[in-house]
């Protein structure tokens, strides 16, 4: 006689729904697993590593460019990457990262139209600094590294912004959260016959369970982040490419001499009329537009609309499962200890 397949547990059914929806610390499991892993003990050493290998290098080609600058960027590029890579792998941040990537991607034609209303405020704010002779002459100036510098200092400027102002995000989400607002978020996913039970259950408030705060609260604030910054470096290329092609057409060798007090330009390898002095100035310019963006997105109604209410919607979903899923696990806990008839109250 076959055998009847088991009932499926919402619970561990929501976990799964929490790790493919980048919600990994939503999982008491990984997040024990991510406090672990920034204790001192574990911390400290691989921060020691991290130092030393970035002093070595950034110095090392500083001393071989003869560039004040190549050390700094050197920095700064090896610790963002030595940063993403303990997060993916001992914070269990990966399902982070995979969901912010893969979200974008499947919001192309959604982030390609509200991009194309972005562009031309954003092309009239640069217009007037790209033609023009002083930003050809400073840009021309500078090397590479220095350039990429700041690039990384901009949006490290843009990230510490979004990081104070993406918390009242997700605290408006979470004050928000009433008995409609869980029935919206729950729909089509596991929890929705769970919270269509406890909605029924006069003893529990599953509204009570909304407020997220410690890792569960920092990974609705890092997705965010990482869905807004693949934009703006969506954005940042775009301007790039621009800038390039627009200069490529009206900007003469001539002018270029001109304008950057140099005797030549170079020429960038199979671009044909495209210089280095114009790449330079370009990826300046886009930089700051990145930059531009970031504040405005947040702080401009308009922009706010068009680019931050893409992801609105995932924000107010994962606070909504949550709060049931906190509910559910209360009650289970509570019926565990022999006490059927109450629920224990939230933490």
């Amino acid at each position: 006689m076959p055998r009847r397949p088991r009932p499926a547990d919402p619970r561990r059914e929501t976990e799964r729904w929490f790790l493919a929806h980048g919600l990994s610390y939503f999982v008491p499991a990984e997040r024990a697993a991510a406090r672990a892993a920034l204790r001192p003990r574990h911390l400290v050493p691989v921060g020691l590593l991290v130092v030393v290998v970035t002093a070595a290098l950034g110095g090392a080609l500083g001393w071989v460019s003869q560039t004040v600058s190549a050390a700094p960027a050197v920095w700064l590029t090896l610790l963002v990457l030595a940063v993403l890579w303990y997060a993916s792998t001992a914070l269990h941040a990966r399902p982070i990262l995979t969901f912010a990537l893969r979200r974008t991607v499947t919001s192309v034609p959604l982030l390609v139209g509200t991009a194309m209303r972005a562009l031309p405020l954003l092309l009239l704010f640069v217009a007037f600094l790209f033609i023009n002779a002083e930003a050809w002459e400073m840009s021309a100036s500078l090397p590479f590294t220095t350039h990429w510098l700041v690039v990384l200092l901009l949006l490290g400027v843009g990230v510490v912004f979004q990081l104070i102002r993406l918390p009242e995000e997700v605290d408006k989400a979470d004050d928000a959260v009433d008995e409609a607002f869980l029935e919206r978020a729950c729909r089509g996913t596991p929890m929705e016959s769970t919270q269509a039970r406890l909605a029924a259950d006069p003893g529990v408030d599953a509204a009570s369970y909304a407020r997220v705060t410690g890792f569960e609260r920092w990974n609705l604030i890092i997705a965010l982040l990482l869905i807004q910054l693949v934009q703006v470096v969506a954005l940042i290329v775009a301007v790039f490419v621009f800038l390039l092609v627009f200069g490529s057409i009206i900007m003469q060798q001539q002018t270029q001499l001109n304008w950057t007090g140099l005797e030549q330009t170079r020429h960038v390898p199979y671009l044909g009329s495209v210089s280095v002095e114009l790449v330079k100035v370009s990826l300046f310019l886009a930089s700051f537009s990145g930059l531009y963006f970031i504040v405005s997105a947040v702080t401009d109604d308009t922009y706010r609309h068009q680019f931050f209410s893409v992801v609105t919607d995932e924000l107010e979903r994962a606070v909504g499962v949550r709060a049931v899923y906190r509910a559910l696990r209360a009650r289970e806990r509570s019926d565990s200890h022999g006490d059927g008839d109450g629920v224990e109250g939230p933490s």
